[in-house]
């Protein structure tokens, strides 16, 4: 049985830990090692963390920084970011990395998700949709490069898209909502949830533990990702890793965690 999982987000930008809001602005806040350091502590279910340039700047992602973040993660790690080919995730994978994270290549390269899902496994092959609201008809849209270009494609066809060419899992995140701490979009997320048979993870806009007990009482078996949630703290947003303790976890996830 797959339980849900709480799983903080980290963006990297130039080697350093930065948070954004609606993609944009994006602000210091720390080392990214010793963000990992701190979540070993806290015994975090998953960890993602994700080079917000690499692709835009056209770049091979980072091993030495992966290598680094691996060697620390006491818990399973999730990279994305500057990823376009099979042997690159392959790479990764062999430095320690359990899942590599794949969005703009995927799209444009939908065959890489199959070959990188036949080299590592399903499993290890996760599919990132930034996703965006239209301002015409409110319909949903997915956007590549940081959420720059718009693919004119919908969230849900590229979910299935995504799955039967041999993705692990799909993560949802919303352009809108990240950063904002307004909760998470569940109209988008109902679109989508209930289409694919794949694990799936939502990130952007968990603003508390609440907003994510929310959202596991309503899906179950779901990945509930944040980011500012778990390296903000109270409403002048100052800078602390935290992580809800075992206490406030057997809380929110009780129902699907019932020996504990």
């Amino acid at each position: 049985m797959l339980f849900p999982r709480i799983i903080p987000c980290l963006l990297v930008r130039d080697k350093g830990l930065v948070k954004t809001v609606n993609f944009k602005n994006p602000k210091y806040v720390g080392d990214p090692i010793n963000a990992v350091r701190i979540f070993n502590e806290k015994e975090v279910d998953e960890l993602m963390v994700i080079d917000i340039d690499a692709t835009i700047e056209n770049r091979e992602p980072d091993y030495v920084m992966i290598e680094r973040l691996a060697a620390e993660c006491r818990m399973p790690l999730c990279y994305g970011g500057g990823v376009t080919t099979s042997h690159q995730i392959q790479k990764i994978i062999q430095l320690g990395v359990e899942k590599v994270s794949i969005s703009t290549a995927a799209i444009a390269n939908p065959s890489l998700v199959t070959e990188a899902a036949e080299k590592v496994g399903n499993q290890s092959v996760v599919v990132v949709l930034d996703v965006k609201k239209k301002f015409l008809g409110g319909k949903y849209e997915v956007f590549t490069h940081n959420g720059l270009k718009a693919t004119g494609k919908s969230p849900l066809d590229l979910a299935l898209q995504m799955e039967k060419l041999g993705a692990g899992e799909i993560v949802i995140n919303s352009i809108d909502l990240d950063g904002t701490m307004k909760g998470y979009d569940f109209s988008l997320i109902d679109k989508i949830r209930n289409s694919i048979r794949i694990p799936m993870t939502v990130l952007g806009g968990a603003g508390s533990l609440e907003d994510i007990g929310k959202l596991i009482n309503k899906y179950g078996s779901i990945g509930a990702s944040a980011g500012s949630l778990f390296v903000f703290k109270g409403v002048y947003k100052a800078v602390l890793i935290n992580y809800p303790n075992r206490l406030e976890k057997s809380r929110l996830i009780s129902d699907y965690y019932p020996n504990k």
